[in-house]
Protein backbone atom coordinates (compact mmCIF):
# COMPACT_ATOMS: atom_id res chain seq x y z
CA UNK A 1 0.00 0.00 0.00
CA UNK A 2 1.39 3.82 -0.54
CA UNK A 3 1.74 5.93 2.38
CA UNK A 4 -0.62 8.58 2.77
CA UNK A 5 1.21 10.58 5.61
CA UNK A 6 1.95 14.06 4.14
CA UNK A 7 5.51 15.25 5.05
CA UNK A 8 5.64 17.82 7.08
CA UNK A 9 6.92 19.98 4.98
CA UNK A 10 6.88 20.90 0.87
CA UNK A 11 9.03 18.24 -0.08
CA UNK A 12 8.45 17.56 -4.25
CA UNK A 13 6.06 14.41 -5.20
CA UNK A 14 8.38 11.30 -6.16
CA UNK A 15 7.89 7.97 -6.95
CA UNK A 16 9.81 4.53 -6.24
CA UNK A 17 8.86 1.27 -7.47
CA UNK A 18 9.98 -2.09 -7.41
CA UNK A 19 7.81 -4.84 -9.53
CA UNK A 20 7.95 -8.65 -8.98
CA UNK A 21 11.59 -8.48 -7.37
CA UNK A 22 13.18 -11.80 -7.25
CA UNK A 23 16.89 -12.11 -6.55
CA UNK A 24 19.51 -15.13 -6.80
CA UNK A 25 22.44 -15.99 -6.33
CA UNK A 26 24.98 -18.98 -7.32
CA UNK A 27 25.33 -21.33 -3.73
CA UNK A 28 28.55 -20.62 -2.21
CA UNK A 29 30.95 -23.99 -3.59
CA UNK A 30 30.63 -26.37 -1.37
CA UNK A 31 26.88 -26.03 -0.28
CA UNK A 32 25.14 -27.21 -3.26
CA UNK A 33 26.00 -31.04 -2.69
CA UNK A 34 22.63 -32.81 -2.05
CA UNK A 35 20.97 -29.16 -2.91
CA UNK A 36 17.49 -28.90 -5.86
CA UNK A 37 19.25 -26.02 -6.70
CA UNK A 38 23.02 -24.54 -7.51
CA UNK A 39 21.32 -21.09 -6.58
CA UNK A 40 19.92 -19.67 -3.53
CA UNK A 41 17.17 -16.83 -3.37
CA UNK A 42 17.65 -14.01 -1.12
CA UNK A 43 14.36 -11.95 -2.40
CA UNK A 44 11.33 -13.98 -3.25
CA UNK A 45 8.78 -11.82 -5.36
CA UNK A 46 8.52 -8.21 -3.55
CA UNK A 47 6.16 -5.22 -4.91
CA UNK A 48 5.91 -2.40 -3.23
CA UNK A 49 6.07 1.62 -4.03
CA UNK A 50 6.45 4.94 -2.42
CA UNK A 51 4.56 7.51 -3.77
CA UNK A 52 5.97 10.66 -1.75
CA UNK A 53 7.83 12.02 0.94
CA UNK A 54 8.29 10.72 4.12
CA UNK A 55 10.98 8.24 6.51
CA UNK A 56 10.32 4.61 5.34
CA UNK A 57 11.55 1.73 7.42
CA UNK A 58 12.94 -1.26 5.77
CA UNK A 59 12.89 -3.83 8.56
CA UNK A 60 13.82 -6.98 8.98
CA UNK A 61 16.46 -9.50 10.76
CA UNK A 62 20.00 -8.96 9.87
CA UNK A 63 20.70 -11.35 6.83
CA UNK A 64 17.50 -11.30 5.12
CA UNK A 65 18.15 -9.11 2.17
CA UNK A 66 17.14 -5.77 3.04
CA UNK A 67 20.48 -4.29 1.98
CA UNK A 68 20.21 -5.96 -1.51
CA UNK A 69 16.96 -4.40 -2.22
CA UNK A 70 18.07 -0.66 -1.39
CA UNK A 71 21.09 -1.16 -3.70
CA UNK A 72 18.38 -2.04 -6.12
CA UNK A 73 16.82 1.27 -5.62
CA UNK A 74 19.75 2.78 -5.64
CA UNK A 75 20.90 0.90 -9.17
CA UNK A 76 23.68 -0.33 -7.41
CA UNK A 77 24.63 -3.42 -9.50
CA UNK A 78 27.24 -6.17 -8.34
CA UNK A 79 29.47 -7.51 -10.88
CA UNK A 80 29.16 -10.82 -12.66
CA UNK A 81 25.33 -11.49 -11.59
CA UNK A 82 22.27 -10.22 -12.80
CA UNK A 83 20.23 -7.62 -10.39
CA UNK A 84 17.45 -8.63 -10.38
CA UNK A 85 17.65 -11.33 -11.48
CA UNK A 86 13.46 -10.96 -12.55
CA UNK A 87 11.50 -8.15 -11.56
CA UNK A 88 11.93 -3.88 -12.01
CA UNK A 89 12.40 -0.42 -10.55
CA UNK A 90 11.26 2.59 -11.64
CA UNK A 91 11.33 6.22 -10.42
CA UNK A 92 8.47 8.17 -11.34
CA UNK A 93 7.46 5.54 -13.57
CA UNK A 94 10.55 5.37 -15.70
CA UNK A 95 12.24 2.56 -16.36
CA UNK A 96 15.90 2.34 -13.40
CA UNK A 97 18.58 -0.06 -14.65
CA UNK A 98 21.52 1.66 -13.37
CA UNK A 99 22.39 4.59 -10.75
CA UNK A 100 19.83 7.97 -11.16
CA UNK A 101 20.61 11.57 -10.52
CA UNK A 102 17.89 11.82 -7.91
CA UNK A 103 19.05 9.06 -5.73
CA UNK A 104 21.81 9.54 -3.10
CA UNK A 105 22.96 6.18 -0.65
CA UNK A 106 24.07 6.48 2.62
CA UNK A 107 26.00 3.60 4.43
CA UNK A 108 27.05 2.50 8.27
CA UNK A 109 30.47 3.29 6.97
CA UNK A 110 30.66 6.59 6.45
CA UNK A 111 33.24 6.44 3.75
CA UNK A 112 34.97 9.58 4.55
CA UNK A 113 37.96 10.82 2.62
CA UNK A 114 40.39 10.40 5.20
CA UNK A 115 43.09 13.61 3.76
CA UNK A 116 40.00 15.61 3.38
CA UNK A 117 38.18 17.97 6.58
CA UNK A 118 34.81 17.45 7.19
CA UNK A 119 33.62 20.38 5.02
CA UNK A 120 35.81 19.41 2.18
CA UNK A 121 33.99 15.96 2.52
CA UNK A 122 30.86 17.35 2.82
CA UNK A 123 31.56 19.62 -0.27
CA UNK A 124 33.39 16.73 -2.15
CA UNK A 125 30.18 15.97 -4.69
CA UNK A 126 30.64 19.48 -6.39
CA UNK A 127 33.76 18.38 -7.40
CA UNK A 128 31.66 15.83 -9.76
CA UNK A 129 31.48 16.69 -13.36
CA UNK A 130 27.58 16.43 -12.76
CA UNK A 131 27.42 18.41 -9.97
CA UNK A 132 29.46 20.69 -11.02
CA UNK A 133 27.20 21.17 -14.20
CA UNK A 134 24.02 21.64 -12.06
CA UNK A 135 25.35 23.44 -8.70
CA UNK A 136 27.13 27.05 -9.50
CA UNK A 137 30.63 27.28 -7.32
CA UNK A 138 28.72 30.13 -5.34
CA UNK A 139 25.54 27.78 -4.27
CA UNK A 140 27.54 25.07 -3.77
CA UNK A 141 29.42 27.04 -0.94
CA UNK A 142 26.25 28.65 0.50
CA UNK A 143 24.92 24.89 0.82
CA UNK A 144 28.06 23.44 2.49
CA UNK A 145 27.90 25.94 4.87
CA UNK A 146 24.57 25.99 5.95
CA UNK A 147 24.80 22.04 5.86
CA UNK A 148 27.74 22.20 8.42
CA UNK A 149 25.41 24.32 10.47
CA UNK A 150 22.42 22.15 10.48
CA UNK A 151 24.39 19.23 11.22
CA UNK A 152 26.03 20.82 14.22
CA UNK A 153 29.70 20.67 12.71
CA UNK A 154 30.60 24.37 12.63
CA UNK A 155 33.57 23.93 15.07
CA UNK A 156 35.05 20.94 13.51
CA UNK A 157 34.60 21.96 10.00
CA UNK A 158 38.85 22.18 9.17
CA UNK A 159 39.39 18.62 11.27
CA UNK A 160 39.55 15.50 9.32
CA UNK A 161 37.88 12.30 9.88
CA UNK A 162 40.34 10.91 12.37
CA UNK A 163 39.83 13.88 14.56
CA UNK A 164 36.29 13.17 14.81
CA UNK A 165 34.06 11.01 16.81
CA UNK A 166 32.30 8.16 14.86
CA UNK A 167 29.24 10.22 15.15
CA UNK A 168 30.81 13.27 13.85
CA UNK A 169 31.66 11.32 10.62
CA UNK A 170 28.07 9.65 10.36
CA UNK A 171 27.13 13.64 10.52
CA UNK A 172 29.71 14.26 7.68
CA UNK A 173 28.05 11.40 5.65
CA UNK A 174 24.70 12.31 6.18
CA UNK A 175 25.27 16.05 5.54
CA UNK A 176 27.40 15.37 2.06
CA UNK A 177 24.19 13.50 0.65
CA UNK A 178 21.96 16.03 2.18
CA UNK A 179 23.92 18.84 0.34
CA UNK A 180 23.00 17.58 -3.19
CA UNK A 181 18.98 18.02 -1.99
CA UNK A 182 18.47 14.37 -2.98
CA UNK A 183 14.85 13.58 -3.80
CA UNK A 184 15.30 9.98 -2.73
CA UNK A 185 17.89 9.16 -0.16
CA UNK A 186 18.93 5.47 0.87
CA UNK A 187 20.37 4.88 4.31
CA UNK A 188 21.67 1.33 4.73
CA UNK A 189 21.84 1.39 8.63
CA UNK A 190 23.52 4.42 8.85
CA UNK A 191 23.29 3.90 12.86
CA UNK A 192 24.20 0.80 13.71
CA UNK A 193 27.90 0.89 14.81
CA UNK A 194 26.99 3.96 16.95
CA UNK A 195 26.33 3.64 20.85
CA UNK A 196 23.15 4.26 22.21
CA UNK A 197 23.58 7.66 22.92
CA UNK A 198 25.17 8.62 19.66
CA UNK A 199 22.31 6.55 18.04
CA UNK A 200 19.67 8.48 19.46
CA UNK A 201 21.44 12.07 18.95
CA UNK A 202 21.53 11.02 15.04
CA UNK A 203 17.98 10.01 15.28
CA UNK A 204 17.32 13.31 16.08
CA UNK A 205 19.05 14.54 13.84
CA UNK A 206 17.52 13.16 10.98
CA UNK A 207 14.18 14.07 11.66
CA UNK A 208 15.37 17.60 12.51
CA UNK A 209 16.75 17.52 8.81
CA UNK A 210 13.88 16.08 7.22
CA UNK A 211 11.53 18.36 8.71
CA UNK A 212 13.47 21.43 7.00
CA UNK A 213 14.15 19.17 3.81
CA UNK A 214 11.63 16.50 3.00
CA UNK A 215 12.20 13.53 0.93
CA UNK A 216 11.74 10.36 0.58
CA UNK A 217 14.00 8.72 2.84
CA UNK A 218 13.92 4.69 2.71
CA UNK A 219 15.76 3.54 5.90
CA UNK A 220 17.58 0.20 6.69
CA UNK A 221 17.30 -1.47 9.53
CA UNK A 222 16.88 -4.60 12.01
CA UNK A 223 16.22 -2.37 14.89
CA UNK A 224 12.77 -2.04 15.91
CA UNK A 225 12.69 0.80 18.07
CA UNK A 226 14.45 2.81 15.45
CA UNK A 227 11.71 1.89 12.79
CA UNK A 228 9.29 3.12 15.32
CA UNK A 229 10.82 6.23 16.55
CA UNK A 230 11.65 7.01 12.91
CA UNK A 231 9.17 5.67 10.46
CA UNK A 232 6.17 7.03 8.81
CA UNK A 233 6.01 3.51 7.63
CA UNK A 234 7.32 0.36 8.57
CA UNK A 235 7.64 -2.27 6.11
CA UNK A 236 8.88 -5.83 7.74
CA UNK A 237 10.82 -8.30 5.80
CA UNK A 238 10.62 -11.57 6.29
CA UNK A 239 13.62 -13.95 6.87
CA UNK A 240 15.59 -14.97 3.92
CA UNK A 241 14.37 -15.41 1.15
CA UNK A 242 12.86 -11.62 1.80
CA UNK A 243 9.40 -11.31 1.34
CA UNK A 244 6.88 -8.73 2.99
CA UNK A 245 5.60 -9.76 5.75
CA UNK A 246 3.91 -6.45 7.15
CA UNK A 247 3.25 -3.08 6.27
CA UNK A 248 1.74 -0.07 8.00
CA UNK A 249 1.78 3.39 8.81
CA UNK A 250 2.59 5.46 12.23
CA UNK A 251 0.39 8.55 12.49
CA UNK A 252 2.45 9.92 15.94
CA UNK A 253 4.48 12.94 14.75
CA UNK A 254 8.16 13.19 14.87
CA UNK A 255 9.95 13.54 17.22
CA UNK A 256 8.28 11.02 19.31
CA UNK A 257 8.13 11.31 23.26
CA UNK A 258 10.07 8.87 25.43
CA UNK A 259 6.01 8.66 26.92
CA UNK A 260 5.00 7.46 23.63
CA UNK A 261 7.75 5.03 23.27
CA UNK A 262 6.90 3.52 26.44
CA UNK A 263 2.88 3.71 25.44
CA UNK A 264 0.90 1.06 24.99
CA UNK A 265 0.77 1.65 21.19
CA UNK A 266 4.29 1.74 20.88
CA UNK A 267 4.12 -1.42 22.91
CA UNK A 268 1.75 -3.20 20.95
CA UNK A 269 3.30 -2.43 17.56
CA UNK A 270 6.74 -3.48 19.10
CA UNK A 271 4.73 -6.90 19.43
CA UNK A 272 3.23 -7.02 16.20
CA UNK A 273 6.24 -6.94 14.72
CA UNK A 274 8.18 -9.66 16.24
CA UNK A 275 4.97 -11.97 16.09
CA UNK A 276 4.90 -11.11 12.50
CA UNK A 277 8.62 -12.00 12.22
CA UNK A 278 8.25 -15.30 14.02
CA UNK A 279 5.70 -16.42 12.10
CA UNK A 280 7.38 -14.98 8.70
CA UNK A 281 9.04 -18.26 7.69
CA UNK A 282 12.60 -18.01 6.31
CA UNK A 283 15.93 -18.50 8.06
CA UNK A 284 16.35 -16.52 11.08
CA UNK A 285 18.46 -13.33 11.25
CA UNK A 286 18.33 -11.31 14.56
CA UNK A 287 16.33 -8.16 15.28
CA UNK A 288 17.02 -5.73 18.05
CA UNK A 289 14.87 -3.86 20.43
CA UNK A 290 16.48 -1.05 22.28
CA UNK A 291 15.27 1.14 25.19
Amino acid sequence: MSSTIPPSGSGELVSLELRNIVQEYPMPAGESAGSKSDRIRVVDDVSVKFDRPGIVMLLGPSGCGKSTLLRMMGGVRPMGVKTPTSGEVFIDGVLSTEAHDDVVMVFQRYANRPDLSARDNIAFPFRLKLWRRKVSREDAKARVDAMIESVGLGAHADLRPAQLSGGQNQRVALARALVLRPRILLMDEPFGALDAQTREEMQRLLSDLYRSQPCLIVFVTHDVTEALVLGDRVIVLSGQPARIADDFEISEPRPRSSAWQRSSETQALEERILATLHGAGGSRGQVRVTV
